[in-house]
């Protein structure tokens, strides 16, 4: 019965539609009106450090066209933006400018950065912090919890502060996906998968067994179980965003066998960067460690939006 009734008033509405559109004059101005937005001082800066010289959009306000449907989310707040722009702009636009060139840069960083407020929760007790999409998008969750990390502040969510929350959070995310984006234009050594090929155990990673003793059975995360191409991303992103005490504690406790097969991993990824991208690893992590010191030491100024 009512779907009966939501047909006939649907009909009753198309015939009285067809009537009137016979009697009446088609204007000449449309009914469509495009919402504009006034370009504040974060728009400026963002235009002259990131869109004109690399064609970067960071993508701030909320946008249901760009969000992940599937989890709650909220917006970005503007300052917490901010700092974040600044953050990705120093610690790792200009790294990869500075051992790459800002041609390999402008080509292959991806042109746009999507920062939403929250970060996604999946129903297993894990949360996405970000995502790339076809070599063309970067997405970053979690924006809103960024003062709590830099200030020290615990919250539900941030427990690691200083280099290592910065890196678990936020720079280990964009440099994980910007690894798959460089992997989807030049592929690395199919040896790379065989390395530990019957070890992976997809979404399992996130499972108790999964959390454990990853290290022994030769990956440097739990995460990195899930499958080759985010093994790969795993290993240069963490390489990349740790200090080598750090790394040969992670050796130490991933035993003779553990190691062993995390440094072939690790032989591939650093032949990888050098012969497809011309790019050095270790000098790529001394920069980019040189450049999260200065973010963690307060040495660059996080809010100024002054355009040079």
């Amino acid at each position: 019965m009512k779907k009966y009734i939501l047909y006939s008033l649907m009909a009753l509405v198309a015939g009285t539609s067809l009537s009137s559109c016979s009697e009446d004059e088609l204007g000449d101005k449309s009914i469509i009106s495009v919402s504009q937005t006034n370009e504040n001082a974060f728009d400026k800066w963002l235009n002259a450090n990131l869109v004109n010289p690399y064609n970067i959009r960071f993508e701030y306000r909320y946008n249901d066209n760009e969000t992940d449907m599937n989890y709650f989310n909220v917006p970005a707040e503007y300052n917490q933006a901010v700092k974040l722009a600044h953050i990705v702009k120093y610690s790792c636009v200009e790294a990869y400018d500075e051992v790459a060139g800002t041609a390999f840069t402008r080509t292959y960083f991806p042109k746009m950065l999507y920062a939403t407020g929250e970060f996604e929760y999946r129903n297993n007790g894990t949360y996405i912090l970000g995502t790339a999409e076809g070599g063309k998008k970067i997405f970053l969750a979690g924006t809103n919890h960024l003062d709590n990390l830099l200030n020290g502040k615990r919250d539900e969510i941030i427990v690691l502060f200083g280099r290592e929350g910065l890196n678990h959070y936020y720079l280990k995310t964009i440099h994980h996906e910007f690894t798959h984006i460089l992997n989807q234009t030049k592929d690395y050594d199919p040896n790379f998968q065989l390395i530990t090929g019957t070890k992976y155990i997809g979404d399992d990673w996130s499972n108790e067994d999964g959390k454990t003793d990853y290290l022994k059975r030769g990956f440097i995360s739990a995460y990195a179980q899930d499958s080759h191409t985010e093994d790969f991303a795993e290993m240069l992103s963490i390489y990349v965003t740790y200090p080598q005490s750090q790394w040969d504690a992670w050796m130490k406790e991933a035993g003779t066998e553990g190691a062993a097969l995390i440094q072939q991993k690790l032989d591939i990824v650093r032949t990888y960067m050098k012969s497809a991208w011309g790019v050095d690893l270790d000098t790529l992590r001394e920069n980019v460690l040189s450049r999260e010191d200065d973010i963690i030491e307060g040495k660059i100024d996080l809010t100024d939006l002054t355009v040079k």
